[in-house]
C-alpha cells in the first residue's frame, strides 16, 4: 500500500483492492441502496459503520480534474497570503502582537489540520479556508520576526521575504517538473524512506526543544544559526521538496480514479501545508546567512 507522507494527503488517498480512495469501481455494495442505523449513521450489510469518504462518487457527481486542483489550491493560497500580509502590517504597527499571532495561528492551524485529517473533513472548504486564515496569521507574524529581528541591516525585510517566496515556488515548480518527467519514481520504498526521514526530523525537533528548556534555548544547536543548524534546515527543505512528489502522485491517482471534484479541497490543503513548511525553512535558512 502506498500513501503520501503528508498526513493530510494520507487522509484523502488510500489504496485498496477495489479502487483508489474508494472512488474506483467495483466496490462491494456499490449500486445498492444505502442502509442506516437508528442513529442515522450509514452502515454496511453487516451493520458496521461506513466511512462516507471511502464510498464511490455517485454517477451524478462531477469528477475531479486538474483544473479543480489548481483552482482550489490557488484560492487557499490567496486567502493565506492575504491573511499573512494583513498580519505582517498589523504586527509592524504593534510588535507586541507578534508572539500572540504566531501562537494563535500556529495552534489553531494545527488543530484544523488534525480535524481535517482524522475527522475526514479534508473536502470541507470551510475547514480548509479557515486553516488558510489562521495559518496566515502564523506565517505573517513569523515572517516579521525573521525579517526584522533575526537578520542584519544588509538586507531589507522585503528582500528576505521575497527571496523565501521565490525559493519556495521555485522548489515547488522544480519538483513538479521532476514528477512530470519521471526523473524520480514514487514507489513504496521511496515513500517509506521519506516518511522515516520526516519522523526522524520531528523527533530531533522535539528533542531540541526539550533540551533547549534546560540550556538556555540552545538545545542540540539545530536552530542557533551555526553549521549544524544550516545542515538541519537543508535536510528539512529536502524532505519538504520530496514530499511534493508524493502529493503530486496522490492527486494524479485521485484524478485517474474518478474522485469527486470536492476532493480538490483536500489536495489543496495538503499542498498548502507542505508549501508553508518549505517557506518557513527557506526563510529560516536565509536568516542564518543574513544574520549579524
Amino acid at each position: 500500500m502506498r500513501e503520501s507522507s503528508n498526513p493530510v494527503m494520507r487522509g484523502v488517498v488510500r489504496d485498496n483492492q477495489t479502487g483508489y480512495a474508494g472512488f474506483g469501481t467495483g466496490m462491494a455494495g456499490a449500486g445498492q441502496a444505502a442502509m442506516f442505523d437508528q442513529y442515522g449513521q450509514q452502515v454496511d450489510q453487516q451493520g458496521r459503520p461506513v466511512d462516507p469518504y471511502t464510498q464511490p462518487a455517485p454517477p451524478s457527481t462531477r469528477q475531479l480534474t486538474i483544473d479543480d486542483v489548481v483552482t482550489k489550491t490557488a484560492i487557499t493560497l490567496a486567502v493565506l497570503t492575504i491573511s499573512a500580509i494583513a498580519t505582517y502590517f498589523l504586527v509592524d504597527q504593534n510588535t507586541a502582537l507578534a508572539t500572540p499571532m504566531m501562537a494563535l495561528g500556529g495552534i489553531v492551524g494545527f488543530v484544523l489540520v488534525l480535524v481535517a485529517s482524522f475527522g475526514r473533513k479534508q473536502d470541507n472548504p470551510a475547514i480548509v479556508l479557515a486553516y488558510a486564515v489562521f495559518e496566515g496569521l502564523f506565517v505573517g507574524a513569523i515572517s516579521f520576526v525573521f525579517a526584522e529581528f533575526m537578520v542584519g541591516d544588509s538586507v531589507s525585510a522585503g528582500a528576505l521575504i521575497g527571496q523565501a517566496v521565490l525559493g519556495t515556488f521555485g522548489v515547488f515548480f522544480g519538483m513538479l517538473v521532476v514528477y512530470k518527467v519521471g526523473a524520480i519514481r514514487v514507489t513504496p520504498r521511496f515513500t517509506r524512506m521519506l516518511f522515516a526521514g520526516m519522523i526522524g526530523v520531528i523527533v530531533l525537533m522535539l528533542g531540541n526543544l526539550v533540551i533547549g528548556l534546560f540550556n538556555g534555548g540552545e538545545g542540540f544547536g539545530l536552530r542557533n544559526g551555526g553549521p549544524l543548524a544550516i545542515v538541519f534546515s537543508l535536510v528539512c527543505i529536502a524532505l519538504a521538496a520530496f514530499s511534493f512528489l508524493l502529493d503530486f502522485d496522490a492527486a494524479d491517482r485521485l484524478i485517474r480514479a474518478g474522485a469527486p471534484s470536492r476532493a480538490a479541497w483536500g489536495v489543496a490543503l495538503g499542498l498548502t501545508v507542505t508549501l508553508v513548511w518549505l517557506y518557513i525553512e527557506i526563510l529560516r535558512l536565509l536568516s542564518y546567512f543574513n544574520s549579524d
